[in-house]
């Protein structure tokens, strides 16, 4: 099987076991070297993953790898939440995530630019439409989207908790 089966072979096997889990598959790869690859699957819901959903789909996904043994050595199987600046690896994420705060790495540069900071807008057809802090408003090739992740408003999150802190001293007085 060549790399490119192996990869979809297992994107596909981790998709199942995400869905007899009641999780979505947020990404599936094979990376590293061919004498001791690394399968990453990262995983999601809404609120967050447990460490017991990643155990059981580990378990599950192992099982299948080991019984089908498509992957020709020693393998390294990690499964975790994508974390908090997620990868964005399918056009439903950008209209997901449509008004999130992102970072854009394109193949191709796109006026001049390859690089891109700021906040999702959507999506066009085959484009992301993106509202960079330098450049303004871009369409963005999603084919020549070379890495895409979600970027932490930081002091958005220092607000909210500060307002939650608040909400929380609120109650305890009442």
């Amino acid at each position: 099987m060549d790399s490119r089966s192996v990869k979809e072979r297992v994107r596909q096997l981790a998709e199942q076991a995400a869905i007899d889990h009641g999780v979505e598959l947020v990404h599936a790869e094979v990376a590293g070297p061919d004498n001791h690859p690394v399968v990453r699957v990262f995983i999601d819901r809404p609120g967050g993953v447990t460490h017991r959903d990643c155990s059981q789909i580990s378990e599950q996904l192992g099982t299948v790898l080991d019984v089908e043994d498509f992957i020709h050595a020693a393998y390294t199987l990690e499964v975790s939440s994508p974390g908090l600046e997620r990868g964005l690896y399918r056009p439903a994420d950008y209209e997901r995530f449509a008004g999130h705060l992102a970072k854009i790495k394109s193949r191709d540069p796109v006026d001049g630019q390859r690089n891109f900071r700021g906040r999702i807008v959507g999506i066009d057809s085959d484009q992301v439409i993106f509202d960079d802090q330098t450049s303004g408003r871009v369409k963005v090739p999603i084919d020549g989207i070379v890495k895409a992740n979600l970027e932490i408003d930081v002091e958005k999150e220092f607000r909210l908790a500060k307002e939650r802190e608040a909400i929380d001293r609120h109650l305890l007085k009442e």
